[in-house]
């Protein structure tokens, strides 16, 4: 391999860190490797771990970088929508497309390395509280519009978030087949006390009636 050009430090390490998320995505989590980044980026091995000498730290910032991105992207979809039920159904109907694979692997395998990386297992508790807490946000507007019944928000909030990881995870062995939107919808309206339909446009949001 020829040597790499000169760089300033902070766009270096800068530079690896992106490879490092790139391949990520590419090739899982598990690939971020002193070798696997190296091949990424076109450098040698040891000038990976010259600007990275705690790999564990850098997947944890590959798996952030990765997973920071798209709930981002996602608030920026959510924030234009409606009130707290088209909110909800722009939710459900954008993580569960089929298309976020690479993410959901990415989550999937932070999940197992996290067990002995416990940089990793700190990125992970963080982001889950993230995606917690966007959720915890549409549900406890939903509740106060009155569109939503949930005595215990946070719970609700977690649950859902729960069964949306479940149903991406078994849709890597392409186990359950069909639409998956539309089977967590159900469940979703009766969780929350919805109108049949109304996460998917059948029929419009109504409110909770004891």
């Amino acid at each position: 391999m020829s040597r790499a050009p000169r760089r300033p430090p902070a766009e270096r390490r800068i530079e690896l860190a992106t490879a490092a998320r790139d391949l990520a995505l590419s090739d899982g989590l598990a690939a971020v490797t002193l070798r696997g980044v190296a091949g990424r980026a076109g450098v040698t091995p040891a000038l990976v771990a010259h600007y990275h000498p705690a790999m564990d730290a850098l997947v944890a910032s590959a798996f952030a970088a990765v997973v920071g991105a798209e709930l981002g992207e996602v608030r920026t979809l959510l924030a234009g929508a409606g009130g707290p039920t088209q909110r909800l159904a722009v939710l459900l109907r954008t993580l569960l497309d089929g298309t976020r694979d690479d993410v959901t692997l990415v989550w999937v395998e932070a999940w197992a390395l996290g067990r002995r990386n416990d940089v990793l297992a700190e990125a992970v508790r963080e982001q889950m509280d993230a995606w917690q807490e966007l959720i915890l946000g549409i549900v406890q507007e939903g509740v106060a519009a009155g569109e939503f019944h949930a005595d215990d928000p946070a719970q609700a909030a977690w649950q859902l978030l729960g069964m949306i990881d479940g149903l991406n995870a078994q849709a890597l062995v392409r186990w359950g087949g069909g639409d998956r939107g539309p089977v967590l919808a159900r469940a979703v309206e009766g969780m929350l006390g919805l109108r049949r339909g109304a996460l998917d446009g059948t029929y419009g949001a109504l409110p909770y009636i004891e």
